[in-house]
C-alpha cells in the first residue's frame, strides 16, 4: 500500500494532482479545499495517501495532513459512503466545518454539500458523532459561531488567498468580537489588502 508521495507536482486541477515522483507522474484525486493550498508548478510537495483498490481500479487519494487522510477514512467507514463521496464532502466542508456540523447535529448544513442527500447526512451524524467529537469546537471558539467563519474562510480562500493568511486575518477580525458574515469578509480582506 502506497501511503505517503513526495515529489514535484506536475500539474494540478481541482480534482486531482500530478505529482512525479522519480519519474514517475502518479494521479492523486484530491478534495477541492486542498486544490487551494497547492504550490505552483514544479515546485516541491508531500501527500499522505489513503490507497483505494477495486476490482477494476487502483486509486490513490492524497491529503496535505494526515489528519485530513484519517477524517477521509473515517467518512469511508460510514454505510454508503464510498472514496468519490467523501472527497465531495471533505470539498464542502474543513474537516473542523463537518465536526461542528456533525456534533451540532445540523442535518440541512450536510444536506447542502452536492451528493449528499437527507439519509446521509442522517448516517454521517449518526455515525461519526463519537469519532469526531474530537474536532468539534468547543463553545465560544471563532469556529463555533454557526458556521460564519468556515464559510468567511471559504469565501476568501475562493477569492484566491491562501489559507493561513486567510485564518489569521479572520481571527484578528474576529478578537474585536463576534461579526456578521459580510463584516467579517470585509474587514478581513481590508487587512489582506
Amino acid at each position: 500500500m502506497i501511503a505517503h508521495l513526495k515529489g514535484t507536482l506536475l500539474k494540478k486541477m481541482p480534482a486531482s494532482a500530478i505529482l512525479d515522483v522519480n519519474g514517475v507522474g502518479y494521479q492523486v484525486f484530491i478534495p477541492l479545499t486542498t486544490y487551494y493550498e497547492l504550490p505552483e508548478l514544479g515546485d516541491a510537495l508531500s501527500f499522505f495517501i489513503h490507497t483505494h483498490v477495486r476490482e477494476d481500479a487502483l486509486k490513490l487519494y492524497g491529503f496535505l495532513s494526515e489528519d485530513d487522510k484519517n477524517i477521509f477514512e473515517t467518512l469511508i467507514g460510514v454505510n454508503k459512503v464510498g472514496p468519490k463521496l467523501a472527497l465531495t464532502i471533505l470539498s464542502g466542508l474543513s474537516a473542523q466545518g463537518l465536526a461542528q456540523a456533525v456534533s451540532a447535529q445540523d442535518v440541512a448544513r450536510l444536506n447542502a454539500i452536492p451528493g449528499v442527500g437527507s439519509k446521509t447526512a442522517e448516517r454521517l451524524v449518526l455515525e461519526l458523532k463519537d469519532k469526531l467529537a474530537p474536532l468539534a469546537p468547543s463553545p465560544g471558539t471563532p469556529a463555533a459561531s454557526n458556521g460564519v467563519m468556515s464559510d468567511a474562510l471559504s469565501a476568501l480562500i475562493n477569492l484566491g488567498y491562501k489559507r493561513p493568511a486567510a485564518e489569521q486575518a479572520l481571527k484578528t477580525v474576529w478578537q474585536n468580537g463576534p461579526a456578521s458574515l459580510e463584516n467579517l469578509i470585509k474587514e478581513s480582506l481590508n487587512i489582506l489588502s
